[in-house]
Protein backbone atom coordinates (compact mmCIF):
# COMPACT_ATOMS: atom_id res chain seq x y z
CA UNK A 1 0.00 0.00 0.00
CA UNK A 2 2.93 2.37 0.69
CA UNK A 3 4.46 1.68 -2.36
CA UNK A 4 1.10 2.38 -4.49
CA UNK A 5 1.01 5.78 -2.34
CA UNK A 6 4.35 6.51 -3.78
CA UNK A 7 4.03 5.91 -6.90
CA UNK A 8 0.90 8.06 -6.88
CA UNK A 9 2.64 10.99 -5.53
CA UNK A 10 5.43 10.13 -7.80
CA UNK A 11 2.88 10.23 -10.96
CA UNK A 12 1.14 13.40 -9.82
CA UNK A 13 4.46 15.88 -8.98
CA UNK A 14 5.33 14.94 -12.65
CA UNK A 15 1.95 15.67 -14.06
CA UNK A 16 1.87 18.58 -12.40
CA UNK A 17 5.83 19.61 -13.65
CA UNK A 18 5.14 18.94 -17.34
CA UNK A 19 1.87 21.04 -17.17
CA UNK A 20 3.52 23.88 -15.53
CA UNK A 21 6.30 23.52 -17.79
CA UNK A 22 3.59 23.61 -20.95
CA UNK A 23 2.07 26.52 -19.90
CA UNK A 24 4.75 28.68 -18.62
CA UNK A 25 6.40 29.57 -22.07
CA UNK A 26 7.57 32.54 -23.13
CA UNK A 27 4.19 33.59 -25.06
CA UNK A 28 2.27 33.39 -21.90
CA UNK A 29 4.80 35.26 -19.77
CA UNK A 30 5.50 37.80 -21.72
CA UNK A 31 2.88 38.05 -24.26
CA UNK A 32 5.13 37.09 -27.51
CA UNK A 33 6.98 34.04 -28.99
CA UNK A 34 10.78 34.24 -28.97
CA UNK A 35 12.75 35.36 -32.09
CA UNK A 36 13.41 33.04 -34.68
CA UNK A 37 16.67 32.58 -35.95
CA UNK A 38 15.49 32.96 -39.62
CA UNK A 39 14.99 36.60 -38.52
CA UNK A 40 18.59 37.24 -38.09
CA UNK A 41 20.12 38.85 -40.99
CA UNK A 42 23.47 37.29 -41.11
CA UNK A 43 26.39 39.32 -42.98
CA UNK A 44 29.37 37.38 -44.38
CA UNK A 45 32.07 40.09 -44.48
CA UNK A 46 34.36 39.68 -47.66
CA UNK A 47 37.62 40.21 -47.65
CA UNK A 48 39.37 43.72 -48.96
CA UNK A 49 41.16 43.83 -52.04
CA UNK A 50 44.27 46.56 -50.39
CA UNK A 51 46.91 48.04 -51.95
CA UNK A 52 50.21 47.12 -50.34
CA UNK A 53 51.67 49.02 -47.14
CA UNK A 54 53.44 52.24 -48.65
CA UNK A 55 55.78 52.14 -45.40
CA UNK A 56 58.37 49.67 -44.44
CA UNK A 57 60.70 49.60 -41.79
CA UNK A 58 63.58 46.92 -40.58
CA UNK A 59 62.84 45.61 -37.13
CA UNK A 60 64.25 43.01 -34.47
CA UNK A 61 62.99 40.66 -31.69
CA UNK A 62 64.32 40.55 -28.22
CA UNK A 63 62.47 37.74 -26.25
CA UNK A 64 60.33 35.59 -27.26
CA UNK A 65 58.88 33.41 -24.30
CA UNK A 66 55.74 33.43 -24.85
CA UNK A 67 54.45 32.51 -28.45
CA UNK A 68 52.37 35.69 -28.85
CA UNK A 69 55.44 37.17 -30.97
CA UNK A 70 54.63 35.17 -33.46
CA UNK A 71 51.13 37.22 -34.21
CA UNK A 72 53.26 40.38 -33.18
CA UNK A 73 56.33 39.88 -36.38
CA UNK A 74 53.54 38.36 -38.73
CA UNK A 75 51.31 41.26 -37.86
CA UNK A 76 54.65 43.84 -38.36
CA UNK A 77 55.83 41.78 -42.22
CA UNK A 78 52.22 42.29 -43.35
CA UNK A 79 51.92 45.55 -42.63
CA UNK A 80 55.55 46.35 -44.46
CA UNK A 81 58.36 45.30 -41.45
CA UNK A 82 61.26 43.36 -42.72
CA UNK A 83 62.70 40.94 -39.69
CA UNK A 84 66.64 41.88 -39.42
CA UNK A 85 67.59 39.58 -36.23
CA UNK A 86 66.44 37.89 -33.25
CA UNK A 87 67.96 37.29 -29.94
CA UNK A 88 67.04 35.58 -27.22
CA UNK A 89 68.48 34.77 -23.25
CA UNK A 90 67.04 31.08 -23.85
CA UNK A 91 68.13 29.42 -26.95
CA UNK A 92 66.24 26.57 -26.88
CA UNK A 93 62.96 28.79 -27.23
CA UNK A 94 64.57 29.75 -31.01
CA UNK A 95 64.20 27.06 -33.54
CA UNK A 96 60.37 27.93 -33.65
CA UNK A 97 61.06 31.17 -34.59
CA UNK A 98 63.52 30.10 -36.76
CA UNK A 99 61.34 27.63 -38.77
CA UNK A 100 59.21 29.74 -39.26
CA UNK A 101 61.29 32.45 -40.47
CA UNK A 102 64.30 30.85 -41.69
CA UNK A 103 66.21 33.83 -43.40
CA UNK A 104 66.51 35.94 -39.97
CA UNK A 105 69.78 36.33 -38.09
CA UNK A 106 70.31 34.99 -34.49
CA UNK A 107 72.13 38.18 -32.48
CA UNK A 108 75.05 36.88 -29.75
CA UNK A 109 73.68 39.93 -27.96
CA UNK A 110 71.11 42.20 -27.35
CA UNK A 111 74.00 44.98 -27.22
CA UNK A 112 74.34 44.10 -30.84
CA UNK A 113 70.47 44.58 -31.86
CA UNK A 114 70.50 48.19 -29.85
CA UNK A 115 73.73 48.98 -31.41
CA UNK A 116 72.45 48.30 -34.98
CA UNK A 117 71.40 51.44 -36.30
CA UNK A 118 69.35 50.53 -39.52
CA UNK A 119 66.69 48.57 -36.99
CA UNK A 120 63.98 50.88 -36.36
CA UNK A 121 61.46 48.99 -34.38
CA UNK A 122 62.31 45.89 -31.72
CA UNK A 123 59.59 44.04 -30.68
CA UNK A 124 59.11 41.56 -27.46
CA UNK A 125 57.08 38.44 -25.84
CA UNK A 126 59.84 38.04 -23.23
CA UNK A 127 59.37 37.49 -19.47
CA UNK A 128 56.58 39.90 -18.60
CA UNK A 129 59.16 41.57 -15.58
CA UNK A 130 61.71 42.19 -17.85
CA UNK A 131 59.39 44.11 -20.91
CA UNK A 132 59.29 47.11 -19.47
CA UNK A 133 63.32 47.16 -19.13
CA UNK A 134 63.69 45.78 -22.56
CA UNK A 135 61.72 48.52 -23.52
CA UNK A 136 63.47 51.30 -22.11
CA UNK A 137 66.60 50.15 -23.27
CA UNK A 138 65.46 50.51 -26.59
CA UNK A 139 63.88 53.54 -26.37
CA UNK A 140 67.27 55.06 -25.00
CA UNK A 141 68.94 53.34 -28.12
CA UNK A 142 66.69 55.35 -30.37
CA UNK A 143 64.31 52.97 -31.58
CA UNK A 144 60.52 52.29 -30.68
CA UNK A 145 59.07 49.32 -28.97
CA UNK A 146 56.69 47.10 -29.32
CA UNK A 147 55.78 44.50 -26.47
CA UNK A 148 53.29 42.01 -25.68
CA UNK A 149 50.93 42.51 -23.17
CA UNK A 150 51.52 42.95 -19.68
CA UNK A 151 53.72 45.45 -21.31
CA UNK A 152 54.69 46.83 -17.73
CA UNK A 153 54.35 45.01 -14.62
CA UNK A 154 54.73 47.75 -11.47
CA UNK A 155 54.11 51.36 -10.44
CA UNK A 156 57.88 51.87 -10.83
CA UNK A 157 58.08 50.56 -14.14
CA UNK A 158 55.38 52.17 -15.23
CA UNK A 159 57.13 55.76 -13.81
CA UNK A 160 60.22 55.03 -15.43
CA UNK A 161 58.93 53.85 -19.09
CA UNK A 162 56.43 56.99 -19.46
CA UNK A 163 59.74 59.16 -18.25
CA UNK A 164 62.01 57.63 -21.14
CA UNK A 165 59.22 57.42 -23.20
CA UNK A 166 58.39 61.56 -23.11
CA UNK A 167 62.52 62.17 -23.11
CA UNK A 168 62.99 60.27 -26.18
CA UNK A 169 59.87 60.58 -28.00
CA UNK A 170 60.21 56.96 -28.62
CA UNK A 171 56.95 54.56 -29.53
CA UNK A 172 55.92 52.73 -26.77
CA UNK A 173 53.26 50.23 -27.85
CA UNK A 174 51.44 47.43 -25.94
CA UNK A 175 50.13 44.46 -28.04
CA UNK A 176 46.54 44.25 -26.55
CA UNK A 177 45.55 41.65 -29.06
CA UNK A 178 41.92 40.87 -27.99
CA UNK A 179 41.33 43.82 -29.59
CA UNK A 180 44.47 44.62 -32.31
CA UNK A 181 44.29 41.24 -33.64
CA UNK A 182 40.81 40.14 -33.39
CA UNK A 183 38.72 40.69 -36.75
CA UNK A 184 35.25 40.93 -34.83
CA UNK A 185 36.96 43.61 -32.50
CA UNK A 186 37.87 45.63 -35.54
CA UNK A 187 34.57 45.17 -37.04
CA UNK A 188 33.04 46.13 -33.76
CA UNK A 189 35.24 49.38 -33.52
CA UNK A 190 33.90 50.31 -37.00
CA UNK A 191 30.21 50.00 -36.39
CA UNK A 192 30.76 51.55 -32.64
CA UNK A 193 32.33 54.97 -34.26
CA UNK A 194 29.76 55.10 -37.45
CA UNK A 195 27.07 55.63 -34.45
CA UNK A 196 25.76 51.70 -34.90
CA UNK A 197 24.73 51.59 -31.40
CA UNK A 198 24.08 55.48 -30.49
CA UNK A 199 26.53 56.14 -27.33
CA UNK A 200 28.14 53.68 -26.12
CA UNK A 201 27.49 53.69 -22.00
CA UNK A 202 28.77 50.44 -20.75
CA UNK A 203 31.37 47.73 -21.87
CA UNK A 204 31.44 44.29 -20.65
CA UNK A 205 34.60 42.14 -20.71
CA UNK A 206 34.99 39.00 -20.44
CA UNK A 207 38.18 37.17 -20.56
CA UNK A 208 38.12 33.40 -19.66
CA UNK A 209 41.68 30.97 -20.57
CA UNK A 210 42.21 27.68 -20.05
CA UNK A 211 45.59 27.05 -17.34
CA UNK A 212 46.61 24.14 -19.22
CA UNK A 213 49.20 23.75 -15.87
CA UNK A 214 51.87 21.13 -17.37
CA UNK A 215 52.51 23.66 -19.90
CA UNK A 216 53.43 26.60 -18.12
CA UNK A 217 56.73 28.00 -17.19
CA UNK A 218 57.52 28.36 -13.40
CA UNK A 219 57.48 32.17 -14.03
CA UNK A 220 53.82 31.74 -14.97
CA UNK A 221 52.69 30.95 -11.27
CA UNK A 222 54.80 33.99 -9.85
CA UNK A 223 53.14 36.94 -10.31
CA UNK A 224 55.83 39.42 -9.63
CA UNK A 225 57.31 37.85 -12.95
CA UNK A 226 53.89 37.49 -14.68
CA UNK A 227 51.89 40.58 -13.40
CA UNK A 228 48.73 38.78 -11.65
CA UNK A 229 45.82 38.27 -13.19
CA UNK A 230 44.06 41.76 -13.70
CA UNK A 231 47.65 43.05 -14.62
CA UNK A 232 48.28 40.47 -17.51
CA UNK A 233 44.80 39.85 -19.18
CA UNK A 234 42.67 42.42 -17.43
CA UNK A 235 45.16 45.02 -19.46
CA UNK A 236 43.26 43.32 -22.70
CA UNK A 237 39.89 44.46 -21.17
CA UNK A 238 41.41 47.57 -19.83
CA UNK A 239 42.00 48.75 -23.18
CA UNK A 240 38.34 47.60 -24.46
CA UNK A 241 36.77 49.47 -22.50
CA UNK A 242 38.55 52.60 -23.18
CA UNK A 243 38.68 52.30 -26.97
CA UNK A 244 34.45 51.30 -26.94
CA UNK A 245 33.72 53.92 -24.91
CA UNK A 246 36.17 56.40 -26.26
CA UNK A 247 37.19 57.28 -23.13
CA UNK A 248 40.32 59.57 -22.36
CA UNK A 249 40.16 59.73 -18.62
CA UNK A 250 39.26 56.37 -16.58
CA UNK A 251 39.74 55.40 -12.82
CA UNK A 252 38.97 51.36 -10.99
CA UNK A 253 36.06 51.54 -8.49
CA UNK A 254 36.74 48.23 -7.57
CA UNK A 255 38.64 45.11 -7.88
CA UNK A 256 39.01 41.77 -6.49
CA UNK A 257 40.93 38.19 -6.89
CA UNK A 258 40.94 35.04 -5.86
CA UNK A 259 42.69 31.69 -5.57
CA UNK A 260 39.65 28.93 -6.57
CA UNK A 261 41.98 26.11 -7.67
CA UNK A 262 45.65 26.37 -7.71
CA UNK A 263 46.44 25.12 -4.04
CA UNK A 264 49.98 24.28 -5.18
CA UNK A 265 50.61 27.66 -6.14
CA UNK A 266 49.14 30.10 -3.26
CA UNK A 267 50.38 33.15 -4.63
CA UNK A 268 49.01 32.75 -7.92
CA UNK A 269 45.70 33.99 -8.56
CA UNK A 270 42.91 32.30 -11.43
CA UNK A 271 40.27 34.43 -11.06
CA UNK A 272 40.02 38.55 -10.85
CA UNK A 273 37.25 41.03 -11.83
CA UNK A 274 36.90 44.58 -11.53
CA UNK A 275 34.61 47.84 -12.02
CA UNK A 276 35.87 50.62 -13.96
CA UNK A 277 34.35 54.10 -15.19
CA UNK A 278 34.75 57.30 -17.13
CA UNK A 279 32.82 60.77 -16.76
CA UNK A 280 30.45 59.07 -19.16
CA UNK A 281 30.43 55.37 -19.59
CA UNK A 282 31.05 51.98 -16.38
CA UNK A 283 32.17 48.65 -17.41
CA UNK A 284 32.68 45.54 -15.79
CA UNK A 285 35.48 43.11 -16.40
CA UNK A 286 35.82 39.17 -15.52
CA UNK A 287 38.98 37.15 -15.66
CA UNK A 288 39.42 33.67 -15.30
CA UNK A 289 41.50 30.63 -15.64
CA UNK A 290 38.54 28.10 -16.24
CA UNK A 291 37.80 27.24 -19.47
CA UNK A 292 36.85 23.38 -19.57
CA UNK A 293 38.49 20.97 -21.35
CA UNK A 294 35.36 20.55 -23.42
CA UNK A 295 35.50 23.58 -25.20
CA UNK A 296 37.19 23.32 -28.65
CA UNK A 297 38.99 26.47 -27.86
CA UNK A 298 41.36 28.35 -25.18
CA UNK A 299 38.29 30.48 -24.30
CA UNK A 300 35.23 32.05 -24.98
CA UNK A 301 36.83 35.47 -25.21
CA UNK A 302 32.87 37.51 -25.12
CA UNK A 303 32.50 41.42 -25.36
CA UNK A 304 29.21 43.14 -24.95
CA UNK A 305 29.03 46.76 -25.59
CA UNK A 306 26.03 48.56 -25.00
CA UNK A 307 24.70 51.69 -26.59
CA UNK A 308 21.89 54.05 -26.07
CA UNK A 309 20.67 52.95 -29.72
CA UNK A 310 21.27 48.91 -29.50
CA UNK A 311 23.96 46.65 -28.74
CA UNK A 312 26.72 44.71 -30.02
CA UNK A 313 28.06 41.17 -29.02
CA UNK A 314 31.51 39.64 -29.64
CA UNK A 315 31.92 35.74 -29.58
CA UNK A 316 36.09 36.07 -30.47
CA UNK A 317 36.95 32.61 -30.47
CA UNK A 318 34.08 30.38 -30.37
CA UNK A 319 30.35 30.35 -30.83
CA UNK A 320 29.15 27.48 -28.70
CA UNK A 321 25.86 27.70 -30.18
CA UNK A 322 26.74 25.99 -33.34
CA UNK A 323 28.35 29.04 -36.12
CA UNK A 324 31.93 27.50 -36.79
CA UNK A 325 34.67 29.27 -36.22
CA UNK A 326 35.49 32.62 -34.68
CA UNK A 327 34.97 36.02 -34.84
CA UNK A 328 31.17 36.10 -34.62
CA UNK A 329 29.89 39.92 -34.09
CA UNK A 330 26.04 39.71 -32.97
CA UNK A 331 24.30 43.59 -33.64
CA UNK A 332 20.95 44.64 -32.21
CA UNK A 333 19.53 47.86 -33.26
CA UNK A 334 15.95 49.31 -33.17
CA UNK A 335 15.04 47.97 -36.45
CA UNK A 336 16.53 44.35 -36.85
CA UNK A 337 19.30 41.75 -35.12
CA UNK A 338 22.32 41.09 -37.39
CA UNK A 339 24.86 38.77 -37.40
CA UNK A 340 28.43 39.18 -39.10
CA UNK A 341 31.07 36.79 -39.81
CA UNK A 342 34.52 38.73 -39.22
CA UNK A 343 36.64 35.81 -40.07
CA UNK A 344 38.03 38.20 -42.98
CA UNK A 345 37.98 41.62 -41.97
CA UNK A 346 41.43 42.89 -42.42
CA UNK A 347 43.23 44.29 -38.98
CA UNK A 348 45.45 46.91 -39.95
CA UNK A 349 47.39 47.28 -36.60
CA UNK A 350 50.81 46.10 -38.26
CA UNK A 351 50.22 48.59 -40.83
CA UNK A 352 49.33 51.68 -38.60
CA UNK A 353 52.51 50.81 -36.33
CA UNK A 354 54.67 50.52 -39.16
CA UNK A 355 53.29 53.69 -40.64
CA UNK A 356 53.70 55.60 -37.39
CA UNK A 357 57.74 55.08 -36.93
CA UNK A 358 57.87 56.02 -40.51
CA UNK A 359 55.63 59.10 -39.81
CA UNK A 360 55.60 59.47 -36.25
CA UNK A 361 52.07 59.67 -35.87
CA UNK A 362 49.50 57.78 -33.56
CA UNK A 363 47.59 55.82 -35.82
CA UNK A 364 47.78 52.24 -34.09
CA UNK A 365 47.39 53.66 -30.94
CA UNK A 366 47.94 57.03 -28.95
CA UNK A 367 50.33 56.83 -26.46
CA UNK A 368 47.89 58.28 -23.89
CA UNK A 369 45.85 55.19 -24.49
CA UNK A 370 48.72 52.60 -24.34
CA UNK A 371 49.53 53.89 -21.13
CA UNK A 372 45.94 54.57 -19.37
CA UNK A 373 44.72 51.12 -20.16
CA UNK A 374 47.82 49.63 -17.94
CA UNK A 375 47.48 52.16 -15.32
CA UNK A 376 43.97 51.07 -15.02
CA UNK A 377 45.02 47.31 -14.41
CA UNK A 378 48.04 48.06 -12.68
CA UNK A 379 45.29 49.93 -10.61
CA UNK A 380 43.04 47.21 -10.75
CA UNK A 381 46.13 44.63 -9.44
CA UNK A 382 47.20 46.54 -6.70
CA UNK A 383 44.14 47.50 -4.52
CA UNK A 384 42.48 44.14 -5.72
CA UNK A 385 40.76 42.39 -2.31
CA UNK A 386 41.89 39.14 -2.42
CA UNK A 387 39.41 36.67 -1.67
CA UNK A 388 39.71 33.88 1.11
CA UNK A 389 38.88 30.94 -0.44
Amino acid sequence: MESNRRNFLRNSFASASGLAAATMLPTDLFGQGSTNMNNVKEIILQQEKRPAPKDSIRFSVIGINHNHIMGMVSSLIAGGGQLVAVYSKEPELLPDLTKRYPNVKVAKSEAEILEDKSIQLVASAAIPVDRAPIGIRVMKSGKDYMTDKPGILSFDQFKEVKKVQKETKRIYSIVYSERLSNPAAVKAGELVFSGAIGKVIQTIGLGPHRINPTTRPSWFWEPEKAGGVLCDIGSHQCDQFLFYTNSKKAEVSASQIGNFNNPKYPQYCDFGDMNVRSPHASGYIRIDWFTPDGLSTWGDGRTFILGTEGYIEMRKYVDIAGRKGGNHLFLVNQKETLYFDCSQVYMPYGEQLVSDVVNRTETAMSQDHCFLATELALTAQKMAFKLNV
